[in-house]
């Protein structure tokens, strides 16, 4: 009789490189971003109460240290403890559809409850009439036209009729939003801060349909509930930033849907022109939303194929085009915004604390899970480059034997989650070196924050309920412990 040795078992895209100890690096690397937010902390109160050049009461956050509870602390015990209990084996078994209706109606509930644990006023209807935000701005808006040929010449501080600070940061399209919400008789504070977070929940949906787009509809079933439990949902209730968020995701997801239909598609026509007028107002809420152009090349890379760039470029043409004819100038009007910008909290704040101390947002904001998720992906990439191009570079080298054609290898479900996330970490630390949003991450880097809790899909499924426990945890410490600014 003839024994056999055991078979080797590989490491399966969910476990990562290493399956000796498939829990210690995922715990350590989150141990590590733990610390760097309590370095943050700590450094940042130091730092704050010694010479004030933070700017932040709270650093790294813009919030005060006030422990409390509130109307929606109920509610948002109750997600968390459904989403965590349940939520990876509903995600694992729904039909696809009634799985994204799901996930975006479950991150409302969640996202709406932690907003309300400030209450209705503190927590949504007061949080976008500050002097600070859009809405000082909606009556000043009789005409359209003319206040957008005017538009870049309130930008600069201490100029008569100066726009308020997130309105002088933003181009047009964000102030005439709520502008719109105003004329069809949704004005007001309550109905902005609902508008913000029923579109910014939506951003869990449209990531989901991205990744399913591209071949990854397992890892996108294994990181819903961990997109749903984003503590960056802390700030999606309420910032118009939630907004900006939605707006750039459904972009991508609509190019991913785009990209993966074929030529004759009708629907691929209509995904990519929607891509395309969605990514041309996406620059017009945000200039900083640019850099969604490099998440947007991994969804190409990853579907292989530029067939949607055209029209893409017909639908953002289409919406610059209009703001241009009628009379604001994005190239002009972003060189103002640098002025003003050094001319308040901008010029004032330490680049030396917050080049990192932005990254300790990101922490908070996406969770430990998708610290942890981040480290394998990382760790995948020279896997998923091998099996992605690592077939050309060979057929390059070596010519096939006469009348042989070599085949690409399959790409694995993790492939398009891989380079995704690298494109969103890469336009973060681009975000970041440039000096132009020191503080005040938690809410402005929400458009890319919102992806990260993909990374989460590599981790194992032992644990699984420990990290969402860990995810829900955070929002809930950060929205009880502190009172945010928004």
């Amino acid at each position: 009789m003839t024994l056999h040795s055991p078979p080797r078992h590989s490491p399966s895209p969910e476990a990562g490189p290493s399956t000796a100890s498939p829990h210690r690096g995922d715990l350590i690397t989150a141990a590590g971003g733990a610390l760097l937010f309590a370095v943050a902390a700590v450094a940042g109160t130091v730092i704050e109460n010694t010479t004030g050049s933070l700017r932040a009461p709270w650093p790294p956050l813009l919030a005060r240290w006030l422990p409390h509870l509130g109307p929606g602390t109920p509610t948002a015990l109750l997600v968390a403890a459904l989403v965590v209990l349940y939520g990876p084996a509903v995600a694992a078994r729904l039909p696809w559809r009634r799985l994204t209706w799901t996930v975006w109606l479950t991150a409302m509930a969640w996202t709406w409850s932690l907003a309300l644990v400030d209450g209705w006023r503190t927590g949504v209807a007061d949080r976008l009439t500050t002097r600070y935000e859009y809405l000082r701005g909606v009556p000043r808006f009789t005409d359209v036209p003319a206040m957008l040929r005017e538009f870049s010449q309130h930008i600069p501080g201490g100029v008569p009729g100066s726009w308020q600070p997130h309105i002088a940061g933003h181009p047009p399209g964000a102030i005439l939003t709520f502008v719109g919400l105003d004329r069809l008789g949704l004005g007001g504070g309550g109905w902005a801060g609902s508008f913000c977070i029923v579109t910014g929940s939506s951003v869990a949906a449209a990531v989901l349909v991205a990744l399913r787009a591209l071949g990854a509809e397992h890892g996108a079933r294994r990181a819903a509930p961990f997109l749903v439990l984003a503590p960056a949902a802390v700030w999606v209730g309420t910032s118009a930033d939630g907004y900006f968020a939605a707006v750039a995701a459904w972009a991508l997801a609509l190019l991913a849907v785009a990209a993966g239909r074929t030529v004759r598609d009708a629907g691929a026509w209509a995904a990519g022109l929607g891509s395309g007028l969605l990514f041309g107002l996406t620059v017009y809420v945000s200039y900083g939303l640019t850099l969604m152009a490099l998440p947007a090349l991994a969804i190409l890379v990853c579907a292989r194929t530029a067939r949607p760039v055209p029209l893409v470029a017909l639908g953002f043409g289409a919406v610059a085009v209009t703001f241009t004819l009628l009379g604001f100038r994005w190239w002009e009007a972003y060189p103002l915004l640098v002025e003003r910008y050094y001319q308040g909290s901008g010029g004032l704040r330490s680049y030396g604390y917050w080049v990192w101390g932005n990254l300790a947002c990101v922490v908070l904001g996406s969770g430990l899970a998708a610290v942890a998720g981040a480290r394998r992906v990382l760790a995948a990439v020279p896997d998923v480059i091998r099996q992605r191009w690592g077939w050309r570079w060979r057929s390059w080298s070596r010519l096939p034997a006469a009348g042989v054609r070599r085949e690409p290898p399959p790409d694995t479900d993790r492939t398009p989650l891989v380079l995704i996330v690298c494109a969103v970490l890469a336009a973060l630390l681009v975000a970041d070196v440039s000096g132009m949003s020191k503080a005040e991450t938690e809410r402005i880097w929400l458009p890319f924050t919102l992806w990260l809790p993909a990374a989460a899909a590599l981790l194992p499924s032992a644990g699984r309920r420990g990290w969402l426990a860990a995810q829900a945890a955070a929002a809930l410490l950060t929205n009880h412990l502190l009172l945010t600014y928004w």
